[in-house]
């Protein structure tokens, strides 16, 4: 079930207005007249009911009711795959009262144990998850799986079609915050591929990638600025907004360095101190592991910029700005902006 529309209520640190606390203020008011309605199945009546409620959060948010994982029914109130909102559904979600024996409430679509015993109505055609196949591809060196899906019905339906009812089936399948972790291209195919598995294998793939990627890794980088200065960077790898979904506010740290190589780069003493103010910032983000993040910086030109991810609600910024107090080599500056897609590392992303 999809959903529908709010003004746009941000305060002025860029956090949700007070939608979240409005829904859940109605969600008490509510349950008397939902629970029955679920119960009946009436799709309809819950329709008319949740729809507004789920708008005056963000028309952009998708919902829907599910079978749950320990409560009889999932209320599901997700991004859908927009980054801009993701930190919106997972508040959404932190703002939950607790599960009960009837409702639990989840920021993203939950794979299914029994996934491949459904079938579901898709252009008016039976769409058996039993019946799907994947042709699998692992780009080197990436973290991410391309799918190619076939189904038979691929071939009476139109190409929109074909790609929203794979991408409901690998959310069933895997659970939508893993599809955004470890899937990459997908390719609805009106033919079977080549070497093609069937859909009960592709956790166990997934699975078997991820288990490469459990150690904390980083990427050395070199490139040119868009002045063609020589540029060069360290960037967390896998590097995803959706392993950090509260993290939503970008610290950028730019420090100026005096001592520099032929290409710009930072020598000698300048080398030291951002060394020296690398480890104190590591930390400060040690004693905020669960509201900051280190994700990527870069020297060109005479300057290093520093990008740190953090949850709003925390002190991150300023004890960045603190932080910064102590350096000694031009005038630093620390600018705090909402970047809930992490657009502002995007070259990094994984």
């Amino acid at each position: 079930m999809r959903l529908f529309g709010r003004k746009d209520e941000e305060d002025e640190a860029g956090r949700p207005g007070d939608g979240v606390a409005g829904f859940w203020a109605w969600w008490q008011e509510a349950r008397p007249r939902l629970d029955p309605l679920v119960a009946a199945g009436a799709a309809e009546g819950i329709e008319e009911l949740v729809a507004p409620a789920v708008e005056a959060i963000h028309p952009g948010l998708v919902w829907e009711v599910a079978p749950g994982r320990n409560a009889a029914h999932i209320l599901v109130v997700t991004a859908a795959g927009d980054a801009e909102l993701r930190s919106l559904a997972h508040r959404w979600a932190r703002a939950a009262p607790p599960a009960d024996l009837l409702w639990e409430f989840h920021p993203s679509r939950q794979a299914n144990p029994q996934a491949l015993e459904l079938t579901l109505d898709v252009g008016g055609f039976e769409f058996a998850l039993d019946k799907l196949v994947f042709g699998l591809r692992v780009p080197r060196d990436q973290p991410r799986v391309d799918v190619a899906a076939h189904h038979p019905i691929f071939s009476e339906l139109d190409e929109e079609t074909r790609l929203e009812a794979a991408l409901l089936a690998l959310d069933r399948l895997l659970g939508e915050d893993d599809v955004a972790r470890w899937v990459g291209e997908i390719t609805p195919a009106t033919f079977q591929p080549i070497d093609a598995v069937a859909a009960v294998h592709l956790p166990a793939v997934i699975a078997d990638l991820a288990s490469g990627y459990q150690d904390e890794e980083w990427l050395m980088l070199e490139g040119r600025t868009g002045e063609g200065a020589p540029l060069a960077a360290t960037a967390r790898f896998p590097l995803r907004p959706v392993d950090h979904p509260l993290f939503d506010q970008h610290i950028e740290i730019t420090l100026p360095y005096a001592h520099r190589d032929d290409d710009g780069l930072p020598a000698g003493e300048s080398l030291t101190a951002l060394r020296d103010y690398e480890e104190r910032l590591t930390g400060l983000l040690l004693t905020l592991r669960d509201d900051a993040l280190l994700a990527a910086h870069l020297s060109a030109a005479g300057q290093r910029v520093v990008h740190v991810y953090a949850d709003p609600a925390s002190d991150a910024a300023t004890h960045a700005r603190e932080l910064i107090g102590s350096w000694e080599e031009g005038e630093p500056r620390v600018d705090v902006s909402s970047d809930p897609a992490w657009a502002a590392v995007s070259p990094f992303l994984s």
